[in-house]
């Protein structure tokens, strides 16, 4: 190897490492780590067929957005992927939501929103099933 190749092949080496090291020390930030705390609710509609029922729920749910505590809110429909055995689409609504901690899971439990927001839909769903989980 020529002397000219080597310092290139060096100071390239040096780059890389230097970026490496660089990306290494730079905190990772994802929706897990700043709100370790999980709620993913399931909702079954008694008229699985009706569009306008499915979107009174979805109406309702976006007001939870006000919950202080509620970090993050997602709301979903099934998706139209590849039938697995593996995969339930049985259910026709859903709200994922991130909170920074189990008290802020409590406060949105007993929330005057949430308790509206039950009151309001709770004759919309047939089934009703909540994963609660925390990042490990």
């Amino acid at each position: 190897m020529s002397t000219t190749n080597r310092r290139k092949f060096i100071a390239t080496a040096a780059t890389v490492a230097a970026g490496t090291a660089v990306a290494s020390a730079m905190p990772i930030t994802n929706t897990m780590s700043k709100y370790p705390v999980v709620h993913h609710v399931f909702f079954w509609l008694k008229n699985p067929g009706s569009v306008d029922d499915r979107n009174k729920i979805i109406a309702g749910l976006k007001t939870l957005r006000k919950i202080e505590t509620i970090k993050e809110l997602r709301i979903g429909v099934v998706a139209s992927t590849e039938k697995r055995d593996v995969v339930d689409n049985s259910w026709g609504v859903s709200e994922l939501m991130f909170f920074e901690d189990l008290a802020g899971q409590a406060t949105y439990q007993s929330h005057p929103i949430h308790q509206e927001f039950i009151k309001n839909c709770s004759h919309l769903w047939e089934k009703v099933i909540v994963y609660d989980a925390i990042d490990v």
